[in-house]
């Protein structure tokens, strides 16, 4: 018989055995736990129809309607969860712990493989990782005008051992309007909030936890309110790079991108950068005069961040002025600032 998991239990395990979500192909591409493999027990339009026959004639008669579709199906699972699974033990999971994960390890089980279910279901996972951002953590946030190498400056300080959320890599966008060019396409809202709660679960909350100063949004994906929270609640190390070190990390960033694709993400911030700055910025690049065009953007930008910082309360914050663009430097002045 399938062992029943909390998700207390069942979560680490996730790190060292095969995880088989058996909800629909689209539950699965909503969202789902990091490292999940689906399996589903039905595929959309099969769910549809065992939905339509459980309103309409009963419990016992979708049962039926399912076990006609599923039977077939049976010797196909057993196939794939013996190669995902060549040690015998397997994690399985569906919406709220239920028929079908219990189904899938009845099967499994009768296949001699030992079968782990979550209690609760993914519906119990979504809960607990949004209790895991309220929990109080030590936290530095490294904040700065934009171009100020602030993610690169993080990266460094990962490989000397501090513990970094790189929110910016998890929503695969960088938070600007040119956030989105060069990057995969954006997980939806809850697959991003899912794997920054995998991120999460893994640092030691003994030591502090590094990130940078984010908007709550980042295109199309929202942070958690109560992790942005924590950011804006956190101490804020405010790097102050001088504009033209700015200016050159910037063309170094975007400069690889055509002028047609630069310019359609301009024209999102006319009215933010104002049409006078705009049509300047327009031919600049078509002049290929790129620094002068990253100029002319942080422009608003630098208003935008200073705003942005300016809600923050201003005995956390800690300016800390660079002289240049240089990340391994600059974190190691950083790392010397928030010891002393």
């Amino acid at each position: 018989m399938a062992t029943i998991l909390s998700i207390e239990k069942f979560l680490p395990m996730t790190d060292k055995l095969p995880l088989v979500d058996v909800r629909s192909p689209a539950e699965f591409e909503h969202g789902h736990i990091p490292g999940a493999v689906n399996m589903p027990l039905f595929n959309n339009d099969e769910r549809a129809i065992v939905g339509i026959g459980y309103k309409k004639g009963g419990k016992e008669h979708a049962v039926q309607l399912g076990l006609e579709i599923v039977g077939p199906k049976l010797a196909g699972f057993v196939k794939q969860a013996k190669r995902l699974a060549p040690k015998k033990e397997i994690l399985v999971h569906c919406w709220r712990g239920g028929m079908r994960s219990g189904s899938m390890a009845w099967l499994f089980e009768t296949a001699g493989m030992k079968a782990y279910t979550l209690e609760g279901g993914y519906k119990a996972y979504r809960r607990f990782i949004r209790e895991q951002f309220s929990h109080p953590v030590k936290m530095w946030v490294l904040g700065g005008y934009t171009g100020s190498g602030k993610t690169d400056i993080l990266k460094v300080l990962e490989k000397q051992g501090e513990q970094f959320l790189d929110i910016e890599a998890i929503a695969h966008h960088k938070g600007s309007v040119f956030g989105p060019l060069g990057q995969e396409p954006q997980p939806t809202n809850e697959q991003f909030e899912n794997n920054l709660a995998d991120a999460w679960r893994k640092f030691d909350f003994s030591q502090p936890v590094w990130t940078e100063d984010e908007s709550r949004q980042l295109g199309k994906c929202a942070l958690p309110d109560p992790l942005f929270l924590q950011l804006r609640k956190a101490p804020l190390i405010k790097i102050m790079v001088p504009k033209p070190e700015r200016e050159k990390r910037l063309v170094k960033e975007y400069g690889t991108f055509t002028k047609e694709e630069l310019a359609e993400q301009l024209v999102k911030i006319r009215e933010r950068l104002g049409g006078q700055y705009l049509k300047e910025a327009l031919k600049e690049l078509e002049n290929g005069k790129l620094q002068t065009v990253a100029g002319l953007t942080l422009r608003y930008y630098d208003k935008a961040y200073a705003h942005g910082a300016s809600q923050r309360p201003q005995e956390n914050v800690f300016e800390l002025v660079l002289e240049k663009d240089k990340p391994e430097e600059n974190a190691k002045v950083i790392l010397e600032f928030v010891k002393s």
